[in-house]
């Protein structure tokens, strides 16, 4: 059976290496850089390590206000914004309007939000107290670690009213449904054909961030304008399914282009990965030799699983499992169309110690992710290896903060180019954002 395995897995590696050359080979006359552009923008969750991502989402808005104006806003280039848990709240926080319909943070403001924030949220207890580390230790056999009550009143006096049909632009935001066992997608491009998913946004964040054994589960309901409940929510993080969003956004884009026959008016087709353009960042992950081996979880029992060490094994096993899988299919996709230069993966995977949690909120920690994120703007960009497996730095040497400079260029000159053909962006995509 093993050996049946592995030589299956070498001939689809063997297939996609052929169909990766017919498809360069006809597809080289066809750069992506012409014509319009479907642009996605992913994050990852991470709890208190989404502050990474708000650390390079803030660069990279600076750099569009470079090109276009100090008044430039990441809901103004990208046709979908996805996060899953800390990556959903992000996500909502750019696209929610304020009262003159602009986005109600700048990307700037996201590392503040968890600067001043995190702290109340995840409220900590010196190591020296024997009394706060039985209660600590109690409440994991009792209930979540943490009560998300800050949490809670944070997001809905941030949020308010808005509902996801307010969005500027599309947004994906998945949770899980521990009732019905199965994903559920809140996407902005959905609500027409299923009024049910226009929830608060405040909701469906609670929701996507609610982790097992860190935040309680969360249930809300959608009703009609006169008062009539048309869905009945039981959700838990999107992490146990989509800890990286990013192949959920481009689903759902190719899911709308194709049951809407938008093919045939637009210059882009579903599953025409040259026709994408996709930025995924994710929130950092553990370094290789500080992750668990097999001698250590032989022994461990239910409770280990779920605690061990200040960490949760279960919950780590499935969010790195699902975002290392979602990044190494888009890579290999855009390789094989000849269009890897339209995907970029911005990833640390070298956190130690307190900096590989998810939520120890101390003020040393959370400047510590600061720094580990300014640093990986210095550092080379890296792609997947499709043999191991592991990300290796490219070898031109360019690194993430180059790389968002580019990027930066492609959407500046995308937006111009649907302006100079007066196809506003609304009324291209009129029936993602309304």
């Amino acid at each position: 059976m093993l050996f049946r395995k592995i030589s299956s897995f070498h001939l689809s590696l063997f297939l996609f290496v052929s169909v990766r050359h017919q498809l360069r080979s006809m597809e080289a006359t066809k750069k992506s850089e012409d014509g319009h552009l479907i642009t996605v923008l992913s994050i990852d969750g991470g709890g208190i390590r989404g502050i990474i991502p708000g650390v390079l989402l803030a660069f990279l808005e600076s750099e569009l206000q470079k090109l276009d104006g100090a008044d430039a806003r990441l809901a103004d280039y990208f046709d979908v914004i996805a996060g899953t848990s800390t990556g959903g709240l992000v996500s909502a926080m750019l696209t929610a309007p304020n009262k003159n319909n602009r986005p109600l943070y700048a990307a700037q403001d996201i590392k503040k939000f968890y600067l001043k924030y995190s702290p109340k949220i995840f409220p900590q207890h010196s190591p020296w107290n024997p009394i706060a580390t039985v209660r600590k230790f109690a409440r994991t056999l009792t209930g979540p670690k943490y009560d998300g009550k800050y949490l809670h009143k944070r997001i809905r006096e941030e949020l308010g009213d808005t509902k996801l049909e307010h969005a500027l632009t599309n947004v994906v935001i998945p949770a899980f449904d521990i009732k019905h066992l199965q994903p559920t997608i809140f996407s902005r491009c959905q609500v027409e054909k299923r009024p049910e998913l226009n929830g608060l946004l405040s909701d469906i964040c609670i929701s996507t961030s609610a982790a097992p054994t860190y935040l309680p589960a969360h249930y809300f309901e959608t009703k009609t304008q006169h008062g009539h409940v048309i869905g009945k929510f039981d959700l838990i993080d999107g992490g146990v399914v989509a800890n990286n969003p990013a192949l959920v956004a481009m689903a759902e884009v190719s899911n709308k282009i194709f049951s809407e026959r938008l093919y045939e008016k637009f210059d882009v087709k579903p599953m025409q990965y040259s026709k994408f353009l996709v930025i995924s960042l994710g929130t950092g992950s553990q370094q290789q030799d500080m992750k668990y081996s097999a001698a250590q979880a032989s022994s461990w029992n239910a409770l280990s699983w779920v605690s061990s060490s200040g960490r949760s094994p279960i919950i780590d096993v499935f969010t790195e499992a699902s975002s290392d899988m979602v990044d190494f299919h888009i890579y290999s996709v855009f390789l094989a169309h000849n269009a890897e230069e339209n995907y970029l993966r911005i990833q640390d995977d070298t956190l130690t110690g307190d900096l590989s949690s998810v939520d120890i909120a101390t003020e040393k920690n959370l400047n510590g992710l600061v720094q580990v994120a300014e640093a990986l703007l210095k550092k080379p960009v890296s792609e997947v290896n499709l043999r191991t497996g592991v990300r290796e730095p490219v070898q031109s040497g360019e690194t993430n903060a180059e790389a968002l400079k580019r990027f930066a260029k492609r959407l500046s000159k995308q937006r111009k180019f649907r302006e100079s053909v007066k196809v506003k962006y609304s009324e291209k995509f009129q029936n993602m954002k309304g």
